[in-house]
């Protein structure tokens, strides 16, 4: 006789309770658990849904582990393969998220048509037709690419037994289902057991695995928590509908930095690898206007230019607004109250504003300086000159402290152009670089003396 057992499973995690609860013990949500019945024959069904492509593993010494260095998956894309490491690692598992209509299901349909592996994109959200459409549009070789448009994963592993693919790419995991697993498609059950066969399947056969996921409104992968926990790489694909630009960032990556990021540019072909992206973020002809600033950033290894635009105006109401864009709101809040404390700033009745061109977000410490310049630019209405550049961060007592890879910032500076290098003043040699002057500053009050006055 089939016996059912009743659990409650939270939609917000995955987790399972014994027993209904108004807030789920795992991850603290309120009134998210589910009622699921589990049937003893559906039990029996998934175990056997578990055998594909089963490997029997036996324990080793740590001398028997093959020891060869690891074989990347490279393709013609310095950005995709910068940001992963130096490319795509055999049975690895990856998961590249972002906003709807970002650029995903293009990016890893341009990456399919570079590699030079057998490759099956199996797409459950476009027909085959759609695809060809878009392929054409992008106008790239198809390579060995195979493309099938399903969505029930026992079809698609059939699939793989014929194809035998190098790399499977999935668009999207929250599309899949499975007829042995309770739930519709997009449910966290259904999430969390195909990302296991899937990942099951990579670690058995060496078959690198990339899967699109989509974001919820509050900006976190749909689906249990657990899922970016399983996967090997977690990529975001960031920009906003208003930027043509598309940044690639690795935010968790176990065979490589999760510092280094890739530049694209979305045309009506499709994505273009920005080589040099210094140039893009900054509006031209600056001279004339205050509020601006540059800052020199580090992403990875790679140094980058970015416009900071401030605008201090007075406040109208009665609390001053505090609006940051690109750039941490807490941290322009530590910064104000510093320019007050230590500089003698009055700043308590204006209105600020900032913006970071070009849609792009940094958490970079080292803007701290171009910010404040550019804030003192906007609050004394003097424009500064715009072949400054600034890289520093700025401690709670106003001091300047010193920041990594300075030599690559300044190195950068001074190919682009720019005649001052304006940082913290903790380094001694700094005066042996030629062909560009070296500011070195001590605090904020130097700042102020050395530009405003």
């Amino acid at each position: 006789m089939n016996k059912e057992k009743v659990v409650f499973y939270c939609k917000n995690c995955g987790n399972e309770h014994s027993k209904w609860h108004g807030q789920c013990k795992y991850c603290k949500e309120w009134n998210s658990l589910k009622e699921k019945k589990v049937s003893s024959i559906k039990a029996k069904s998934h175990t056997e849904f578990g055998n594909y492509f089963k490997k029997e593993n036996i324990p080793l010494r740590m001398s028997e582990i093959d020891s060869e260095s690891e074989i990347r998956l490279v393709v013609k894309d310095d950005e995709w393969n910068n940001v992963l490491g130096g490319g795509l690692v055999p049975g690895s598992v990856s998961l590249i998220s972002g906003e709807p209509g970002i650029g995903k299901s293009t990016l890893l349909l341009q990456i399919s048509m570079k590699f030079d592996k057998r490759v099956l994109y199996v797409s459950g959200e476009e027909s085959l037709r759609q695809i060809k459409v878009r392929s054409e549009r992008i106008g790239k070789g198809i390579g060995q690419t195979y493309f099938l448009s399903e969505t029930e994963i026992e079809n698609i592993f059939e699939q793989i037994k014929e194809i035998n693919p190098e790399i499977l790419i999935i668009d999207s995991i929250q599309t899949l289902h499975s007829k042995m697993i309770d739930g519709s498609p997009g449910s966290v059950n259904q999430i969390r057991e195909c990302s296991s066969e899937l990942i099951k399947y990579a670690k058995n056969t060496g078959s690198a695995v990339m899967l699109i996921g989509h974001l919820t409104k509050d900006g976190n992968i749909a689906g249990p928590k657990v899922l970016e926990h399983m996967v090997d790489i977690v990529i975001s694909f960031e920009g906003d509908n208003n930027h043509s630009y598309r940044i690639l960032r690795a935010k968790k990556n176990r065979f490589g930095s999760t510092s280094e990021i890739g530049i694209y540019e979305m045309l009506s072909s499709g994505l273009r690898e920005v080589k040099n992206p210094n140039e893009i973020f900054l509006t031209q002809n600056r001279s004339e206007m205050s509020g601006h600033a540059i800052g020199m950033s580090m992403e990875g290894m790679r140094p980058l230019t970015l416009e900071v635009q401030a605008l201090v105006s007075t406040a109208v109401y009665g609390t001053p607004q505090r609006s940051s864009t690109g750039f941490n709101s807490k941290r322009l809040n530590m910064l104000l109250a510093v320019l007050e404390k230590r500089a003698g700033v009055q700043l308590s009745n204006k209105d600020v504003f900032l913006n970071i061109t070009g849609g792009v977000k940094s958490e970079d410490p080292s803007l701290d300086l171009a910010i404040v310049s550019a804030i003192l630019s906007s609050y004394h209405d003097t424009p500064l000159n715009d072949k400054i550049c600034f890289a520093s961060e700025i401690g709670l007592s106003g001091e300047l402290r010193p920041v990594q890879k300075l030599d690559k910032r300044i190195s950068e500076a001074k190919k682009l152009g720019y005649q001052v290098f304006v940082t913290s003043n903790f380094k001694k040699d700094l005066a042996e670089i030629k062909g560009i002057e070296i500011l070195g500053l001590d605090k904020i009050g130097s700042l102020i003396t050395k530009l405003f006055e």
